[in-house]
Order: C-alpha cells, then sequence, then structure tokens
C-alpha cells in the first residue's frame, strides 16, 4: 500500500492533532490551526469558483504574512502550483516572472498593488487579480477581495488526485546575470527536504518559529510545512530588522527561526541596550551564503543562541547538507568550535548523495585543501527549469546537478564551500577564496560587514577588493584594515585595495550582489 508523498499529509494530520493549538500569528491576528485550515479550505474553494484546475499556477506578491502561509496549502490541495515570487523585485522583473509562469491568478499584498497595477496590461493571461490586504486608498473595483472571497465560501472543495511527482511550487532564481528561472519543486521533492531538516534539526509543538526568513525563499526552505507538520506555532514576520527580532523573541516567546548571513551578522553587532535581556537558548538555521566563524561564535557566546549553518539550493528543495554537531566538537574551544560550525557539513539523511568532485569528475581528496564542486542527486533535486531545457540539460549532467559552488573536503567528510567558483580569484596563478578573505576580515573589531571581489591588476591579472561596512561610530583606515590581513593571511590573499561603503548591496534573501560591487571598483577606475 503506497500514497504519494507529499507536504498535505503533515496537513492532514495537524488538523486532527493540533486543532485546536494557536498555529498562526501576524500581529493582533491569531489563529488556531482549526481556524487556519478553515480558511485554507474556503480559499480553496475560491479558487476553484475563479477557474483553478489541477497543474494552474497562482502566484503571490506578499511579504511574512498569514495570507501568504495560507497559499502553501490552499493552492496545492487543489492541484495547483504556488508561485511566491520575490516582492522586491521591479515591475518589469515581476512581469517577466508572472507573464513565464503562466500564473492564471496573481494575489497582491497592498504595499505593491500599486505595482503591479502599471503591469497589467502586459499580463493578459492573467485571469484575475487579488488584494490580499487593502492598503489607505480602499478596495479597487478591478481587485477581487481576499478576505471578502473566504468568507463568501463555504470550507468545502473539489478534491483532486494528487501525485507526488506533481509540481507544488515554481521557486525563481534571483537572476542576477540573466532572467530568472523558473525551479519546478515536485510534492516528493518538499516531503523529503521537510522529513530530512527534521531529523537533524527538531522542531516540536512546544516550538514557536519566528519568520525572519522570506517565505518566498525556496518556500521559506520548507518551514511553510516543517512547523505545522510538528503542530508549533507560526510568528509571521513583516519586515525584519535587529532591534524588533529581539523585540518579537521576548514578547512573542519565539524559540526558533531561521536567517541569512546578513540577518546573522545583524543580530552579533545589534547594540547592547536592543540585545539586553534577550533570553537564552534561541536556536538559529543559517544559509544562503558561508557565515563567518567570528559571527557565529559571537552570537552563541554572547547571547547563548545555538547556530547551526545548513546548505542548499533552490534547485535542491532547498536543503542538501547540514553542519551536524558531534559529541567531540564540544571540546573544541570557542573559536575552534565556531570554525567547525561555519562549515556546510555533510548530507542530510534524506537528500541524496554529495561529492566535490574535479574537472574530469573524480572526487577530491579530503584534505581539506584540494578544490572541487559540489554535484548531488537524490530525491530533492528539481524535476527541472520550466519552459527551459536548455538550461535544466547545462544544470543536470550525467545524472548529477551541478552546484557551481567551490568547496574542499576535510578528513572528517565536512565539506566547507571556499567560493562561487566565478568568485574564486586567481591571482598570479594562485587560487583565493573570497570567503576566505572575508571570514578572517570580519574578526576586526571595527569591521561589522564586508564583501571580498576580484578585480583586474596589472601585475597579478586579479586581486582582492574588500569592501567594508564599520560597526557604528568606529574608524579605520585602509591601512589597517591591510595590516590585519597581512598579518591574519598569506601576502598573496591581501587585499589591494580597500573601500568603506555605508552597506553592501544585497538580494532579497540577504545574499551580497558582488556583480554590483565588481562595477563599483570599476567606476571608481574610470574616476
Amino acid at each position: 500500500m503506497e500514497t504519494p508523498l507529499t507536504p498535505l499529509e503533515f496537513a492532514r494530520r495537524a488538523r486532527r492533532l493540533y486543532g485546536d493549538r494557536e498555529g498562526v500569528v501576524d500581529g493582533t491576528l491569531r489563529l488556531s490551526y482549526a481556524d487556519f485550515f478553515d480558511r485554507c479550505d474556503r480559499w480553496s474553494a475560491a479558487l476553484q469558483r475563479m477557474g483553478i484546475a489541477k497543474a494552474d499556477r497562482v502566484a503571490y506578491i506578499a511579504p511574512n504574512t498569514h495570507s501568504q502561509l495560507e497559499s502553501f496549502y490552499a493552492v496545492p490541495q487543489i492541484g495547483g502550483v504556488v508561485v511566491p515570487i520575490n516582492y522586491r523585485l521591479n515591475a518589469d522583473e515581476l512581469a517577466y516572472i508572472i507573464d513565464h509562469s503562466g500564473a492564471r491568478v496573481v494575489c497582491v499584498h497592498s504595499d505593491y498593488l500599486s505595482v503591479v497595477e502599471r503591469i497589467q496590461a502586459k499580463l493578459p493571461g492573467v485571469k484575475h487579480f487579488v488584494a490580499l490586504e487593502w492598503d489607505d486608498r480602499g478596495a479597487r473595483s478591478e481587485w477581487l477581495d481576499y478576505e471578502a472571497a473566504i468568507s463568501a465560501e463555504q470550507p468545502c472543495f473539489e478534491s483532486v488526485p494528487i501525485e507526488e511527482g506533481d509540481l507544488i511550487a515554481l521557486n525563481y532564481t534571483s537572476g542576477t546575470t540573466a532572467n530568472p528561472k523558473g525551479v519546478m519543486i515536485t510534492h516528493r521533492n518538499a516531503y523529503i527536504n521537510v522529513l530530512g531538516t527534521l531529523a537533524h534539526w527538531h522542531l516540536s509543538a512546544k516550538d514557536r518559529y519566528l519568520w525572519t526568513l522570506p517565505m518566498f525563499h525556496a518556500n521559506g526552505w520548507t518551514f511553510v510545512w516543517i512547523v505545522t507538520a510538528v503542530g508549533a506555532t507560526h510568528l509571521c514576520f513583516r519586515k525584519v530588522e535587529p532591534r524588533a527580532v529581539f523585540e518579537m523573541v521576548g514578547k512573542e516567546r519565539a524559540s526558533a527561526f531561521c536567517a541569512a548571513p546578513t540577518v546573522l551578522i545583524g543580530i552579533a553587532n545589534a547594540p547592547e541596550e536592543v540585545r539586553r535581556g534577550a533570553p537564552r537558548g534561541v536556536r538559529l538555521l543559517t544559509a544562503g551564503a558561508p557565515p563567518a566563524a567570528v559571527t557565529i561564535e559571537r552570537v552563541e557566546g554572547e547571547l547563548g543562541w545555538n547556530v547551526t549553518q545548513v546548505y542548499g539550493l533552490t534547485e535542491t528543495s532547498p536543503l542538501i547538507s547540514i553542519c551536524e554537531e558531534r559529541p567531540e566538537h564540544s571540546t573544541l574551544s570557542p573559536g575552534d568550535r565556531a570554525a567547525v560550525k561555519a562549515r556546510q557539513g555533510v548530507e542530510l539523511v534524506s537528500s541524496g548523495e554529495l561529492r566535490v568532485v574535479d574537472a574530469e569528475g573524480r572526487s577530491v581528496p579530503s584534505d581539506g585543501a584540494t578544490l572541487g564542486e559540489i554535484v548531488v542527486r537524490g530525491n530533492v533535486v528539481m524535476k527541472g527549469y520550466f519552459n527551459d531545457k536548455v538550461e535544466t540539460d547545462r544544470a543536470i549532467r550525467d545524472g548529477w546537478f551541478h552546484t557551481g559552488d567551490a568547496a574542499v573536503v576535510h578528513s572528517d567528510g565536512y565539506v566547507e564551500i571556499r567560493d562561487r567558483f566565478k568568485d574564486v580569484i586567481i591571482s598570479g596563478g594562485e587560487n583565493i577564496s573570497s570567503v576566505e578573505v572575508e571570514g578572517v576580515l570580519l574578526r576586526h573589531p571595527a569591521v561589522q560587514e564586508v564583501s571580498v571581489v576580484g578585480m583586474p591588476h596589472p601585475k597579478w591579472g586579479e586581486a582582492p577588493h574588500a569592501f567594508v561596512v564599520l560597526r557604528g561610530n568606529l574608524v579605520c583606515t585602509e591601512g589597517d584594515i591591510r595590516e590585519f590581513a597581512r598579518q591574519n593571511l598569506a601576502h598573496f590573499k591581501v587585499p589591494q585595495w580597500v573601500s568603506f561603503v555605508p552597506e553592501l548591496p544585497k538580494t532579497a534573501t540577504g545574499k551580497i550582489q558582488k556583480y554590483v560591487l565588481r562595477g563599483k571598483r570599476a567606476a571608481i577606475s574610470r574616476q
């Protein structure tokens, strides 16, 4: 006897076991799981009344609200495909994704109604535009009212057969060098990722999960389903900044959350008056870019919070490895333990096989030095890129998904990313890991954030350029930074140039946009 592997099974179980528990908190709104699923069922019925059938796409442009969370249940349970879109994109980018996905319904939070109105004429395939919340200007006649539609329906919808190979979500990549690609995630992909994450990073019904991670980012790393699976409480969080994180942790007794390294850095460097009185024991998962060991050391040592590094890509549903804590790690010094915890670690028990290979496809030695590319295969790898066979075939070759991440393997089998291959700096024939240089510079007491990129050099071909954000009102010179690097790095790795900037350009998921920084250097060179 077999049943399809789908996150909808977690919803079925949660309805039965956790109906009376507090399921969702969004500002003053508090929903039990019974209330939450009642709303999901009503919205499913409304979507079917609009003509949404199996495999139809429904797009969302919204921050972390209860209505965005409802999309991950209401749409898939009628066989639809949810398309959560990065709300920080510009109008043309939004239009491209909506059109490319073939979305028939677009649901928009009030903050983004005006942006979408500017592109409606470019979206003839969209049959209905839905306002999730109204702004101060009131209702618009051409928009459907989400709350009114839910209120008008009964919590009854027509069940459709769900196969585990069906799409549950279409997640678009950031598209920093070309148009975004639509990553096809199946019910099976998502289900396996949920189980694998919970096998290593335990949550239970007593946990209260704070939504600092955008739900649109790889389906909130599948925590949109993970939290529900164990009957924990979703704490919706619409705008993330360090002071608000500490306030929510205290006010709502948040016990766990996920954070991009930039969010982690903000927490580690928050002023003392903001951090004062923060409860200990909060657990964090961090991913998106390799975090510096010093950042982990500060969060764990000064706050008493536990940080675990995970690694993956949108194309792998998204988690494929975790820096699993071992008993022997507890005997290490805080600094050495943080250095280990900054690694990407080992395969999740359910995600499949991960290797680091050379250009000929051979596994690199476990010496912590030989660089290779991370390749993976298994149950979490995407079905492919939507309507893009060329890019699918380029990414998945000989049965392996090629990540483009350059890494080494340590003697204990733990993988450590040294860079994206495109970001490795080749200076005088030597490979320089920008991640390594950044990790060292972050130990300087005046440095809050830093990004290192390779720039043309007349003698060495390339050389490192460090873009530095200083902490508070601290003062530091280019000479100070270079001297600190010289004391802690091989001389050929020392930044040739240092620029002090008020902030680093980032994507909505917290990744630093190094291509923007390379453009800044080019502009500096022309001056």
